[in-house]
């Protein structure tokens, strides 16, 4: 039951070692039947039939033998204890069979039953929880409920019903497949990943996923020799911290997570929760997350052994820079245009590369990228494979796209031997077949190790992804975040520590402060005289801005007043200002009035801290003043960051330009602007457990070399327990 290519390495503290589940030495199945169809006949012949050669124990009290086997009365009866134990039985009986194999020491159990939380009313998750807390006092690891079971390629054993492994056993692959859902997860992508000529290491539909997750079951897959890529179709992501923890895993052993998570819609979360009871996060964030954690995400499932086809070579392109050559020059077309809406680029060629492939080809016209051979490489011997080995020495290349029609099967092989000997990363795209040999097929090519496609998009869409998983890998060498000087934590917890409720404006900026985050010219006032004075002492026009914990939006309560100058002015102003406030609300706790500078000539950016259900606090950022709400030209970041990672947030929004400066208008300092977005992730690292929100808007970033300032801030704590 062992194999050398499935060693495994010491698991993390974090993540169980599942050894004995995934190849146990004994294994038992209550509910075991010979009734093929009933769902543990199906299971006990699938186990057999699979080739699984350890000792079997059925247990049925009704059956004295089931498929040539003894069968036993209960978990208590058996001969040995097993290292695993399947149960098919009626939820109502779950509980007692679990509190059996607790009484004999079952390490692994694997409830199929439906019945659970999956259900959504009180009785189901109630149920669910009893049979949580049953498997915890004792000692018992637990897949399911309300799952399919698993399937291991390595060691020959199946636990599952699932008909997509029927017949002669599939050899053992370098994919490993988990999801929660048994149809999606065992034949849209299993099945089919097979389909189209790779192989499956590990497979895991784990359902409700009570007590062992999906990042369990990849984090044993990817410590598996025998694996490269683990691919994930998600419904619920339950805890960031170790999903993060699971990536930089993948990230130290370059082992690529392909993922698809579902329930991006209102109307795909409903369906999640109503499938397995799961509560999806908000997908801006997790969509942010999982490309910061090196995580790739795809949206459907076939793009996710169509990515791994590439991944799994762990050849990484150097950059964007594509090539393609074929002798048909409508699909070169296709493929450069679907390239480059994927941000592909297309380079010219070196003198020397263009010159190299006129003497390969003579004939052949100018060397354009994407190339098309023309006429001249029919039935030219050596003529794909010369024209692909010059292409690929090209330095301006990173990736070469060989597209191939119908062709002999000379060319196909020419071209696949140019692959697998190739530095560089080869992705083919073959919408056609071998002229003279039926049995070349792209499924043959596939699994000798190539990435073969079909059709120009999934081919184009794997190209995209590889090039988007390297430069994830390349940002691996650059600097950890660094906690910036000046930094003063424990003051800012001793603010959020006496607050009750929202903080006012001029607290808010208090705790930023404490961050060194630069805020406006301001003081707080408390009569109008002291309002005149401090507009004295202020250049330029002013803005008085009621402060109080019962009214973080002022502007709803019209309670500011702005672009305000001369001593009658301030004093008509803070006298409007009060009362706008006793108005909107009488019982408002007054702090008094902001009398603030006014800020010309800036660009106004929203940066707050929210909490993921998933991934904790996030950061989001922006365009400010009204336009976050309209134009929701928003990114979302986990903390912390560094300045790289905030200059790349910043480049993925649309109004990145208006920061660089257009029409005339100045460049932004986004210098200043990269120190701010470091602390405010700095500030969600020590202060997000705190927080339930924080809202800078606007941030002012002024013309490059005058930094930036706080304009208006809003932070709301947590509510603590009474």
């Amino acid at each position: 039951m062992t194999s050398h290519h499935g060693r495994h390495a010491v698991p993390t503290e974090q993540f169980p070692d599942l050894t004995h589940f995934f190849s146990p030495r004994r294994v038992a199945m209550v509910g075991a039947t010979e009734d093929l169809g009933k769902f543990g006949g199906r299971c006990m012949r699938q186990m057999i039939d699979f080739g699984y050669t350890g000792a079997l124990y059925p247990v049925n009290p009704k059956r004295e033998q089931i498929f040539g086997l003894p069968c036993h009365t209960s978990i208590a009866s058996l001969p040995d204890t097993p290292d695993h134990v399947g149960i098919v039985l009626p939820a109502h009986a779950v509980p007692a069979a679990l509190e059996q194999c607790a009484e004999r020491g079952v390490p692994f159990a694997t409830v199929f039953s439906s019945g659970f939380g999956e259900t959504g009313n009180d009785q189901g998750l109630a149920d669910q929880r009893r049979i949580l807390d049953i498997a915890r006092a004792g000692n018992i690891r637990l897949m399911g409920p309300n799952c399919n079971g698993m399937v291991n390629f390595v060691n020959g054993f199946a636990l599952t019903s699932t008909a997509t492994i029927q017949g002669p056993r599939r050899p053992a692959g370098d994919i490993g497949v988990v999801s929660q859902s048994g149809g999606a997860g065992q034949v849209n992508i299993m099945w089919r990943a097979q389909q189209a000529g790779l192989g499956i290491s590990y497979q895991v539909s784990c359902g409700n996923a009570a007590d062992l997750d999906l990042v369990d079951y990849a984090a044993f897959m990817l410590e598996s020799q025998a694996t490269k890529v683990v691919l994930m179709l998600a419904e619920r992501l339950a805890d960031g911290d170790r999903l993060r923890a699971l990536a930089r895993r993948a990230a130290e052993l370059d082992k690529p997570i392909i993922m698809v998570k579902v329930g991006r819609t209102e109307a795909g979360s409903k369906a999640a929760a109503s499938h397995t009871g799961a509560v999806t996060g908000a997908d801006g964030v997790c969509d942010a997350a999982l490309r910061q954690m090196g995580i790739v995400r795809v949206d459907d499932c076939n793009e996710l052994y169509e990515t791994a086809m590439l991944l799994r070579q762990g050849r990484r392109p150097g950059g964007r820079r594509a090539a393609a050559m074929s002798i048909s020059g409508g699909n070169l077309v296709m493929v450069a245009d679907l390239g480059a809406s994927l941000g592909i680029e297309w380079p010219s060629y070196s003198e020397q590369t263009c010159l190299k492939l006129a003497e390969s080809l003579p004939g052949f016209g100018s060397a354009n990228n994407p190339t098309d051979l023309t006429a001249a490489a029919i039935g030219q011997r050596d003529a794909y494979k010369n024209a692909a080995q010059t292409i690929l020495q090209d330095p301006a290349v990173d990736i070469l796209i060989p597209v191939l029609t119908i062709n002999s099967a000379a060319d196909v092989r020419a071209i696949a031997e140019v692959s697998a000997g190739s530095d560089k990363p080869v992705a083919v795209l073959w919408t056609g077949c071998a002229s003279n040999d039926a049995a070349l097929t792209p499924e043959v090519l596939v699994a000798e190790g190539l990435a073969v496609y079909r059709d120009a998009l999934p081919c184009l869409k794997a190209v995209h992804r590889a090039m988007q998983y390297a430069e994830f890998r390349r940002r691996l060498s650059s600097p950890e975040a660094v906690r910036p000087k000046n930094i003063d934590a424990a003051a800012a917890r001793h603010l959020l520590d006496e607050a009750d409720g929202p903080l006012s404006e001029y607290r808010s900026k208090a705790l930023l402060q404490h961050y060194g985050l630069p805020v406006t010219a301001e003081t707080l006032v408390l009569s109008a005289g002291d309002a005149v004075a401090a507009a004295s002492r202020i250049d330029g026009p002013v803005a008085l801005k009621i402060q109080s914990p019962d009214i973080p939006h002022k502007t709803e309560a019209g309670a500011m007043r702005l672009d305000v100058t001369g001593e009658r002015a301030v004093t008509a102003a803070y006298d409007a200002v009060i009362a706008a406030a006793k108005a909107y609300r009488p019982d408002a706790r007054i702090e008094g009035v902001l009398v603030q500078e006014m800020i010309a000539d800036a660009q106004e950016i929203f940066v707050g801290i929210s909490h993921d259900a998933t991934f904790g606090p996030v950061l989001t950022l922006g365009l400010g003043g009204i336009y976050v709400e309209v134009l929701k030209d928003v990114v979302f970041r986990l903390a912390p960051l560094t300045p790289d990672e905030a200059r790349r947030a910043l480049g993925e929004l649309r109004a990145f330009k208006l920061l660089e400066g257009v029409r005339g208008k100045p460049a932004a300092d986004v210098d200043a602007l990269v120190d701010c977005l470091v602390r405010v992730s700095w500030l969600a690292i020590d202060l997000g457990g705190r927080i339930a929100e924080l809202d800078i808007n606007p941030l002012c970033v002024l013309p490059k070399g005058r930094g930036a300032r706080v304009v208006d801030a809003l932070v709301i704590p947590h509510r603590t327990a009474d």
